[in-house]
C-alpha cells in the first residue's frame, strides 16, 4: 500500500529499570516498560480520574542499548519515535498462540529521549534535536506492579 506510515509518539516514565539482554546473534536489545496517563475530572462526582496504559519500548540499536543501560533508570522520563511491530509466540505452558505488541526502536526513523532534570541529555538515534521542555502527561500516581 503506498502512502502508509507506521509511527509512534509517545512521552511516559519508565514503570522499572531497563531490561538488556543478548540475542541468538550476539547483539544487544533493551526492553523498557513505559507507562503514559491521562486524567480527568468526572462530570458527574467532580472526582479526579485517572488511567494508565503500559507500552513495551524494544530497543535495537546497540550504542542506544549501551546508553539505555547505562542512564536509564526506572521512573525516568523519556520521549519515543518508533513503529508498532506486533509477533507472534507460542505459550510453552498452554501450548497457545499469544501476540505481543512492541513499539520498535530501530533504523533512522526512530528516536529515544531522555527528558526532565537539569541536564537534559539527548540519546536520539537520527541525530535530531529532539529537546522538549513541555510536560508530559500526569504520572504521579504511577504504580509500581507492571503488568508485564
Amino acid at each position: 500500500m503506498a502512502g502508509s506510515l507506521n509511527k509512534v509518539l509517545l512521552i511516559g516514565r519508565l514503570g522499572a529499570d531497563p531490561e538488556v539482554k543478548q540475542m541468538v546473534n550476539g547483539k544487544s536489545v533493551a526492553r523498557l516498560s513505559l507507562a503514559t496517563s491521562q486524567s480527568w475530572k468526572d462530570k458527574n462526582t467532580g472526582e479526579k480520574k485517572e488511567k494508565t496504559e503500559w507500552h513495551r519500548i524494544v530497543v535495537f540499536n546497540e550504542g542506544l542499548v549501551n546508553v539505555v543501560q547505562q542512564y536509564l533508570k526506572k521512573g525516568a522520563q523519556v520521549y519515543v519515535e518508533g513503529q508498532l511491530s506486533t509477533r507472534k509466540w507460542k505459550d510453552e505452558q498452554s501450548g497457545q498462540d499469544k501476540y505481543s505488541t512492541e513499539i520498535l526502536i530501530q533504523g533512522y526513523n526512530s528516536s529515544l529521549t531522555m527528558l526532565g532534570g537539569g541536564n537534559q541529555n539527548n540519546i536520539a538515534q537520527d541525530n535530531k534535536q529532539n529537546y522538549d521542555d513541555s510536560p508530559g502527561p500526569d504520572q504521579s500516581g504511577l504504580e509500581d506492579d507492571i503488568p508485564f
